[in-house]
């Protein structure tokens, strides 16, 4: 043979299950096509039956380790015959212990998540000490959520342990079996055989990167759902696990070529998660392939065969030069025309529908009280919130040793300890985020309560102890917040009529692709946490239990008042505001003019046109005192005639808890004669409102009047507490909402940042646009940060109301609207025109949204109606194609409004969206041919590749049931046997509603949108129907009377406030309120608050209340 003839011989040691892979096929059918490169694979019976003599020669060895490989044979074999090794072996003994991994990485400087080892090799075991919320390992604590691993690293068997605050248990991780990769488990204690590594857990929004290294010079990333979220492995046609290639910062690259290289491992995977602004590696897998990418395999084969040719060449005297051709341009394509891209969504949306909330506040001056406040640092700061189970007990046995000790109360409201015990007790445990205790630091000589029986004043020190209980979220408020979550899928491009109906376009798609930027803010409250957990489920189509969703997704956004009203107390302004209130109210005989002109100088309308209701508010308070008497009587009844039997309400409620909440607000309305504390009238509202929804059943007498007269009261006192005059709403709005303010301007201004992930468009097929990338960022609160951030855009000066008709007409439609319900929502959207110049003012466009969230309970034909809902830069899905329609092919076929049809009303939309994405994918096939003739007319402008590809598109498989208002009646294509059943599912529970609640909004049956139009055309999209739940309480037989089927109110439309704002004038008037206080770098702050895990969850998690060791 001649020199130049000679081939080098690369062997292939391994099992057969990886040596026969399509990924390993394909590599080494592209490794032959060297000239000078021949490849032997291993027979796998001879690599495990021969001795290493009697294997065959080779120059160069691709050798790796799997289950069942002899490794240490593949070690002996090396060092016979010294080939060249692509991944070194000694080190693959290494990867397979996750203490050596770990400590590899640190060595060579690669940051992994804080981690500590606990080694019960050979029975010993290092300091360990487990608690409720927390593990000391050595001399490390971990907080929950915490990550356990196996130090095997052939052990899967990972756990992640949550907080008690958002649930407890753990999420258990697994080597995938079928489309499981995960499964959640109540377990809360961590394990207690074997060796594990703990490590934080870190926030990764869901998503985790796979990268694969070929030498140290290049790198393939992926990012997948994590398996941790909802443990559903997102499987691809051919069966394969979904994943996505990512673009690598320059940072990141640089990990890749450092793992390389630190593992002598030229085929190398690994894993990290991108968390604070870092990337952490977790895990290192050793020698992995890309699954199924063919620009992969031939990189791969490149590199590889580049390394053994210019390793080996000079060896064998064979003529070799490395190739330098130039890298790949990535084309990245984008909307022609004027047509503007979504950018960026930013939400302030309310908690869903909760129980009711209920407070008991009671001066304290025991010294039991003062050593808990001291203990817990209350005296840093003269207040203290104590949620935890421990924490709780503690105040439970201060309050049983008071009522057991002779003479111990001596200060201290004998009934009001009574009933902080009463409540401390219920349910027989801690439970969920539903009770707390607050103390202040009380001045002295300051009296405090507005009731008779506490208007008092003491000298000395003491602390104001506030209880706080109830307020939990329902499972209708669940499943409120997880339909509007499936529904705002329809913000997004593509999202129209079927929620994500092509690849590439829609929120689903758009997301699964890593080109979707969400972030979920939540304040402390539990109900807060809770909707945003089941918002994002329904949002991403996750599955299972809230609370992996709630520990991964959602972020806690106590971080300098962000979404939290610190300390919950009123200001100085406000506390004034709600004594003016007291007085005008209480005042015998009609409102007069003046009193309007005190309490109402702006003259809002739903406020003016509840007083013109109330006409006499002391004699409509002396109505509902009456009122509350009589539905405590009725409950006292029916509990006297049922005596013995369990009566379980809604949400596990007892008649004898209903019966205390009323008996309390009874107590604590009427202060003295004829003197009524107008403060609680929220509280009545609150709660009769939850008893007429949730509690029918009891069929209480006059409820509805009840209902009637406190909300009517409510929508006087619950905006006007939030200030009277514009200055008082602007005061009272600036300190709930400042940071909140400075956070959205932060998310406008950083809307093309690129520390997000990036698709790579070399990689992505059958992506449209793999340029596109959305920043979403959620923020879920409570009723004060949403009055008062619509306070700061009606009365802050966004626009003028003289000069700007839209502004005006928007201004008279919150003006009118007399409740910000569960579930309001002031949603924000940036476009970008990519054909405007960058510096031009008219490059970035906002439209501003807003919905005063649920219905009540009474029907209100007359509530107000918004202008509709119009995004003018947001075309139809199609639209979003680089792809130019001329007007005679318009898109939009004009209906009627409604149409009767044999007794049932239909309604179509004002503008429907012809689009085949609206219908049921199944198209028979003799109707196929016109279908085809539908798109070549439609988008004859468009290149052969699009419409195809338009002609192929089905919707997403977790698409809903197109609406009955969006199905074209024109259209080719036929429905399948499922759609028809949903029609007529539809029709017969709202065929008999009035053409009113058939117009539009979520829940109202028609859309996410409001259907009346500003100009031009409104988006079709699909229904949010009023949900029906029927809750099997295990205590309750389901023909019993409480058994019965609950509503989740329907939430009403967004509607657009204003639709052509610049990017600009929104910063100018954002600026206006947090420049003061600029000085704070939010961002910091929140990546700061974020690593403190010990904050993040300050709750608990169900335990049994310790026994009365006073009885």
């Amino acid at each position: 043979m001649e020199v130049n003839e000679k081939k080098i011989v690369v062997g292939i040691c391994a099992m057969a299950k990886k040596t026969q892979s399509k990924p390993m096929q394909e590599i080494l059918t592209r490794l032959e096509m060297f000239e000078y490169i021949s490849v032997n694979v291993f027979e796998e019976r001879d690599v495990i039956e021969k001795p290493v003599v009697e294997w065959p020669h080779c120059d160069c060895l691709i050798s790796f380790q799997s289950s069942g490989f002899p490794l240490q044979k593949a070690l002996d074999y090396a060092a016979l015959r010294q080939p060249f090794l692509i991944n070194d072996l000694e080190r693959q003994f290494a990867i397979q212990d996750r203490r050596l991994v770990y400590k590899i990485l640190q060595q060579n400087g690669i940051e992994t998540p804080r981690y500590a080892v606990c080694d019960r090799n050979f029975g010993r075991e290092n300091n360990f000490e487990e608690y409720e919320d927390h593990i000391v390992v050595g001399n490390e604590v971990f907080h929950k959520p915490f990550v356990e691993k196996p130090v095997d690293a052939e052990d899967h068997n990972i756990h992640i342990y949550y907080p008690s605050s958002a649930g407890g248990g753990c999420q258990k991780l697994f080597r995938k079996i079928g489309n499981r990769s995960s499964q959640y488990s109540t377990q809360s204690c961590v394990r207690r055989s074997g060796s594990y590594i703990y490590e934080d857990f870190m926030p990764t929004d869901g998503t985790d990167v796979k990268v694969y290294t070929v030498g140290a010079e290049y790198a393939h990333a992926e990012a997948r759902k994590s398996p941790a979220l909802d443990g559903k492995v997102e499987r691809d046609s051919e069966g394969k696990e979904v994943r996505f290639p990512v673009i690598l910062s320059a940072k990141e690259k640089l990990i890749a070529r450092q793992v390389c290289l630190a593992f002598e491992q030229t085929v190398c995977g690994f894993d990290f998660l991108r968390a604070h602004g870092k990337s952490f590696v977790c895990d290192v897998n050793g020698f992995s392939f890309v699954k199924n990418s063919m620009k992969y395999y031939d990189d791969c084969a490149k590199v590889l065969g580049n390394i053994i040719m210019r390793d080996l060449a000079p060896q064998f005297h064979i003529p070799w030069s490395i190739p330098t051709d130039a890298e790949d341009i990535p084309f990245v394509p984008t909307t022609s025309g004027t047509m503007m891209e979504l950018r960026c969504v930013i939400a302030v949306i309310r908690h869903g529908d909760r129980t009711p909330k209920q407070k008991m506040k009671m001066e304290v001056r025991h010294q039991k009280f003062f050593d808990l406040f001291t203990k817990y640092n209350g005296h840093k700061t003269g207040k203290l919130k104590l949620k935890r189970p421990k924490q709780l007990q503690e105040v439970l046995d201060v309050a049983r040793w008071l009522l057991a000790e002779p003479g111990a109360i001596i200060e201290e409201k004998h009934h009001k300890v009574e009933q902080l015990k009463s409540v401390l007790e219920m349910y027989g445990h801690f439970s969920g985020i539903n009770r707390k205790v607050q103390f202040k630091w009380r001045n002295p000589n300051r009296s405090l309560f507005s009731s008779s029986e506490d208007d008092q004043n003491y000298c000395g020190p003491s602390l104001l102890l506030i209880l706080k209980w109830g307020g939990e979220l329902t499972p209708a408020g669940r499943s409120q917040a997880e339909k509007l979550g499936q529904a705002f899928r329809c913000m997004y491009p593509g999202g129209h009529g079927d929620y994500a109906g092509y690849p590439g376009c829609g929120l689903l798609r758009l997301h699964s692709t890593y080109r979707h930027d969400l972030k979920i803010y939540a304040s402390d409250e539990g109900r807060v946490q809770m909707t945003a957990a089941a918002f994002a489920k329904g949002l991403l189509a996750l599955e299972g239990e809230l609370t992996p969703i709630l520990v991964q997704m959602v972020k806690s956004a106590n971080m300098n008042g962000l979404l939290d009203n610190e300390g919950d107390s009123a200001s100085e302004c406000q506390q004034k505001v709600k004594a003016k209130l007291q007085e005008v109210l209480n005042k015998p005989g009609p409102v007069s003019t003046e009193d309007i002109s005190r309490i109402v100088p702006l003259n809002s309308q739903s406020i003016l046109k509840a007083i013109k209701y109330l006409e006499n508010p002391q004699e409509k308070c002396r109505k509902i005192y009456k009122l509350m008497k009589n539905l405590t009587s009725q409950v006292n009844q029916k509990l006297a005639a049922d005596r013995g039997k369990d009566h379980r309400l809604y949400h596990n409620e007892s008649l004898e808890i209903m019966l205390q909440r009323w008996t309390k607000l009874e107590r604590d309305f009427k202060i003295k004669q004829h003197m009524f504390d107008i403060s609680k009238i929220p509280d009545i509202y609150d709660c009769i409102k939850y008893d007429l929804q949730h509690n029918s059943n009891l069929q209480l007498v006059n409820s509805t009047e009840l209902y009637t007269i406190s909300k009517t009261l409510a929508d006087v006192v619950i905006p006007q507490e939030y200030g009277i005059t514009k200055l008082e709403k602007m005061e009272i709005a600036l300190g709930y909402c400042v940071p909140l303010l400075r956070k959205i301007r932060v998310d406008l201004q950083r809307n093309l940042d690129e520390d997000t992930y990036r698709l790579n468009p070399r990689y992505s097929r059958g992506v449209l646009s793999p340029g596109r990338h959305v920043r979403t960022r959620l923020y879920f609160t409570s009723e004060s940060h949403i009055h008062s951030l619509l306070t700061v855009l009606q009365y802050g000066g966004l626009c003028d109301v003289n000069n700007d008709e839209q502004w005006k007409g928007a201004m008279e439609y919150v003006d009118a609207v007399s409740e910000l319900n569960y579930m309001t929502q002031i949603v924000i959207m940036l476009y970008e025109d990519p054909n405007k110049d960058q510096h031009s003012e008219n490059r970035f466009h906002i439209e501003l949204h807003f919905s005063p969230g649920a219905k009540g309970n009474s029907q209100d034909e007359d509530f107000p109606q918004g202008g509709g809902f119009r995004p003018s830069s947001q075309p139809p899905s199609r639209a979003h194609s680089p792809i130019n329609t001329s007007s005679e092919h318009s898109i939009y076929k004009s209906t009627e409004s409604y149409q009767s049809e044999s007794g049932n009303i239909t309604q179509r939309s004002h503008a429907t969206f012809y689009n085949d994405s609206d219908e049921e994918d199944i198209v028979v096939e003799d109707d196929k041919e016109s279908v085809d003739d539908d798109v070549d007319n439609l988008f004859s402008g468009a290149s052969d590749a699009v419409k195809a590809f338009l002609k192929k598109s089905k919707p997403h498989r977790s698409a809903p049931p197109p609406a009955i208002h969006i199905r074209n009646q024109n259209t080719h294509r036929k429905f399948s046997a499922r759609a028809v059943h949903v029609s007529n599912f539809q029709d017969e529970t709202y065929g008999s509603r009035r053409p009113y609640e058939l117009q539009g909004g979520l829940g109202s049956q028609s859309s996410l949108f409001s259907n009346r139009v500003l100009a031009g055309t409104s988006a079709s999209v699909p229904a949010l129907r009023t949900e029906r739940i029927f809750e099997n309480v295990s205590s309750v037989d389901q023909n019993d009377e409480y058994g019965q089927y609950l509503v989740a109110p329907p939430i009403r439309p967004l509607e657009t406030l204003h639709n052509c704002l610049s990017l600009k004038q929104m910063n100018d008037f954002l600026d206006k309120f947090v420049k003061a206080d600029d000085s704070v770098n939010l961002l910091n702050n929140s990546s700061a608050a974020a690593v403190q895990s010990d904050h993040l969850f300050n709750s608990f998690v169900p335990i049994k209340v310790q026994p009365n060791e006073y009885n």
